[in-house]
């Protein structure tokens, strides 16, 4: 796989001004995010054991962009996706519990979604799958942040287990057929939440379902529905070797894997399967040309070496490497968006919002994206300067992307003396194998200066530069 590029096609610094792109009215708006999914695990992008016909389709029919970035962890990929702000703004740095012990930390009541601003532009508004930015009745509960309806988990650590006693309909509990063993409350903080001992039903179906009802039943008025199925996230508390939860290994069964490794690929192929019922639902129902289609990771894989998941980058889930936070990003809008596309500009998950207020014809606030319209439509690439990452999961650490050049400072810790700055020339070295700090000193100062800028101090998750 070919990760070379050039310097000019990196962020767009040497285009002239982006021209005016006028998409149709208020489409509809599907943003389907996977979980723990490598940037290598789909066939469109790499992928020689793990069959994906239907999202390879999609990429077929539509645009990749081989250069899309997440944070590297759950919630904080979930906040900058929905808030549009880069980890040196967002609320939520880091996967952390909420003081009660159960769901994760809340959005604040003052964070604006984007899901809010689509509401109040006319917008139907659904959440299915994975929320982790609040409980119901806290200032986070998704009904509070733009949804008018939602279905799945709203607890991540709650999330890591595919066969539920029970999913939450707009704060209700709906209970499945499966029997559900609950680790002790004080293990939350460590990420285990229950591990099912009888295992009928199968979360995705669910989805799956509520999905589709979803679609139908809004057909006839713009719709937003914000699709976060938890595949192929594993069931960490679960004994060794179920830990990926699938209910098949189809059609995997007879490879000369290991179980894990049939799970993990079959519960991606079972997604893509789902994500192709999706996509023929909207074309049975008139709505194919209608609506922007589009599929991303929320971060990089665990270690997946058997699947070669990150396609030979460095890194994995947790990383500030081009493993850990480069992920799939696949957009299809038959008769809008121009099919077999493929584009390498930088961009990442905080460029959502711009892009869904550019798609409703609103004004939108100031936010750290900016619309991904003009790469979509092959326009001109829009300007900016750097991407900026800080992250408080696995060890505290920061990252900022500019032209050829990546910095990356990790083991970041309050009290302790700063680390020095890794440089990686993306250009010449894609897989961040050399650092060359010690070379290119001025490039260095400029870099720690971009990450100063891009810093907003924050309480909950403090820096050792803050002090």
């Amino acid at each position: 796989m070919a990760y070379f590029f050039t310097l000019f096609s990196l962020f767009g610094l040497f285009h002239k001004e982006v021209k005016q792109i006028v998409p149709p009215a208020k489409p509809n708006i599907i943003y389907i995010l996977a979980d723990d999914l490598g940037y290598a695990d789909l066939g469109c992008f790499g992928s020689k054991r793990i069959k994906t016909p239907h999202l390879d389709q999609m990429a077929a029919e539509g645009i990749k962009l081989t250069r899309h970035y997440s944070t590297g962890v759950c919630a904080p990929s979930r906040a900058c996706l929905i808030t549009g702000k880069h980890l040196g703004h967002c609320e939520i740095r880091g996967n952390r519990q909420a003081p009660t012990g159960y769901g994760q930390l809340p959005l604040s009541d003052t964070a604006t979604t984007v899901a809010m601003l689509l509401k109040r532009a006319g917008y139907a508004t659904a959440l299915v799958g994975k929320w982790g930015l609040g409980e119901p009745g806290t200032t986070g509960d998704p009904l509070k942040k733009g949804f008018d309806h939602y279905f799945g988990y709203t607890d991540q650590v709650l999330a890591h287990n595919h066969f539920p006693e029970y999913l939450l309909r707009n704060g209700e509990k709906i209970f499945l057929k499966n029997e559900v063993q609950y680790q002790a409350p004080d293990s939350w903080a460590k990420g285990r939440g229950s591990v099912s001992t009888k295992k009928v039903e199968f979360s995705q179906d669910y989805f799956s379902k509520e999905v589709s009802e979803f679609i139908h039943k809004n057909r006839k008025q713009p719709f937003f529905l914000y699709y976060t199925p938890i595949i192929p996230h594993d069931n960490g508390e679960a004994p060794l070797g179920e830990q990926i939860e699938s209910p098949t290994t189809e059609p995997y069964t007879q490879m000369n894997w290991s179980e894990d490794e049939k799970r993990y690929a079959a519960s991606i192929t079972y997604l893509d399967r789902e994500i192709g019922k999706l996509l023929a639902q909207l074309k049975k129902e008139g709505l194919d040309k209608k609506t922007l289609v589009m599929f991303v990771s929320d971060n990089g894989p665990k270690q997946r070496d058997a699947f070669e998941s990150t396609g030979g980058l460095r890194g994995k889930k947790r990383d500030m490497y081009e493993g850990g936070i480069r992920v799939p990003f696949i957009a299809r809008w038959p008769g809008q968006i121009k099919a077999g596309r493929v584009n390498e500009t930088p961009s990442a998950l905080w460029d959502f919002l711009p892009t869904a207020c550019a798609l409703a014809g609103i004004k939108q606030p100031h936010t750290d994206g900016v619309s991904l319209l003009p790469i979509l439509f092959n326009k001109t690439a829009p300007k900016r300067e750097y991407l900026y990452w800080e992250l408080f999961d696995g060890g505290d650490k920061q990252a900022v992307l500019m032209g050829q050049w990546k910095a990356i400072r990790n083991g970041l810790k309050v009290g302790q003396p700063i680390p020095p700055l890794e440089l990686y020339d993306l250009q010449k070295d894609p897989q961040e194998q050399n650092n060359v700090a010690a070379e290119f000193p001025d490039v260095v100062k400029t870099m720690e200066t971009l990450m100063r800028k891009a810093h907003l101090p924050s309480k909950i998750f403090p820096l050792p530069l803050d002090q």
